[in-house]
């Protein structure tokens, strides 16, 4: 079915507060390059059980809803765990780990002297932000070794790496997108969404987000059948937002609500308080065009009374905090309130798009797939 264009729809007011920059301390441990990294794993005597080891990592992660990542900290402290795991089910089955074969690199010549203090580097490297990122990791044919590179930084396309070996051989290459598809490929990047919790992990935790891609589990009204839920059925990303050095895409689906409006009175409607929606999804670079099935409940309680409601996506680059301010509205005596709303987001975010939804407009395509900027999703009141 095409995607229905969103044209008449009434916008949310555009104030955007941005709060005060805090100055960060200056580092105390030494810093850590990407590219000095990605050197470090080029020279290392890599085995089967090492490959398996990121691998495992990196599909744990992808199960919990977050970029196929193997960060340091996981690696240093639980081999073969994901973020989101709280420990590896396999950490003992890994009679070598990476971690161990990272440390004799950066202690011994093999490093190439060009770390001043091993040690310091070392403790710095295991609380940094720093993984490796390994896009399209379910292709993996569980024998091909990888080729290494690290993220440049930038809107490009291409970057130098390192293709290793079973014999230990290590040969300068071009990585682009293209090589990642086709073959294995680590990437030495910079980890920006395993302090949130995905929407799997969400669910893990409250079954009332629902089962994805399979029974919705929503609350239901003893008394007022008239009492709707909105849910989130589907998400498609058109496009791809950073680098693919940088990894996924991770958007933000953000909705301000009155959920359970049923006042009868002028002090009634003083009690209420808005509530806000607010969970990460991670689309990987293989997910892109697709129709993702995410069944997540975003007004769980939506009644007569509610007239609109605010959505904003951002797709998440950090910087500083902001919000947006916006309303949602009810209705009472036939008369149209607002309640004022903040949803926050961050001044280097991309907004895919803002603005408020009616009760109208949602019931005329619920259901159907509703083009908002660069995705595309279905919403449905059930």
């Amino acid at each position: 079915m095409a995607a229905l264009a969103l044209a008449g729809l009434p916008g949310g007011c555009e104030k955007v507060i941005v709060s005060p920059a805090v100055e960060e301390e200056s580092p105390s441990q030494p810093a850590v390059l990407l590219e000095d990294v990605a050197r470090l794993l080029s020279v290392l005597p890599l085995g089967s059980e090492q490959l398996e080891e990121v691998y495992d990592a990196a599909r744990a992660s992808a199960g919990n809803g977050y970029d196929e990542e193997y960060r340091m900290q996981e690696l240093f402290s639980e081999p073969g765990a994901g973020v989101g795991d709280k420990v590896s089910t396999k950490a003992d089955g890994y009679s070598r780990p990476l971690r161990e074969l990272l440390r004799e690199a950066a202690l011994s010549t093999k490093a190439d002297g060009f770390l001043e203090d091993p040690e310091a580097w070392l403790a710095a490297l295991e609380s940094s932000d720093i993984q490796i990122y390994w896009p399209f990791s379910e292709a993996w044919n569980g024998d091909s070794f990888p080729v290494v590179t690290f993220d440049p930084g930038g809107d490009v396309g291409s970057n130098e790496g390192y293709s290793l070996g079973p014999d230990g051989k290590v040969t300068k290459v071009l990585v682009t997108e293209k090589m990642a598809r086709e073959q294995p490929v680590w990437v030495v990047n910079r980890n920006s969404d395993a302090e949130y919790k995905t929407l799997e992990m969400l669910r893990r935790e409250d079954p009332s987000w629902g089962q994805g891609g399979g029974d919705l589990v929503v609350s239901k009204a003893d008394t007022d059948s008239e009492i709707k839920t909105l849910v989130l059925r589907t998400f498609k990303a058109k496009r791809q937002f950073d680098s693919w050095f940088a990894g996924a895409s991770e958007f933000w689906v953000k909705m301000g609500s009155v959920e359970d409006f049923k006042a009868s009175s002028e002090a009634e409607l003083r009690l209420y308080q808005p509530t806000i929606t607010d969970f990460l999804m991670v689309v990987r670079r293989a997910e892109v065009g697709m129709d993702l099935t995410f069944n997540a409940v975003l007004v769980s309680e939506w009644t007569p009374q509610l007239s609109s409601a605010a959505l904003m996506i951002v797709e998440d680059d950090g910087g500083t905090q902001t919000s947006w301010k916006c309303s949602a509205t009810v209705k009472y005596n036939s008369k149209s309130y607002g309640f004022d709303l903040d949803l926050p987001l961050r001044t280097r975010d991309d907004i895919v798009w803002r603005g408020n939804l009616t009760r109208s407009y949602i019931e005329k395509y619920s259901g159907q797939p509703v083009g908002l900027g660069d995705v595309e999703l279905v919403l449905e009141l059930i």
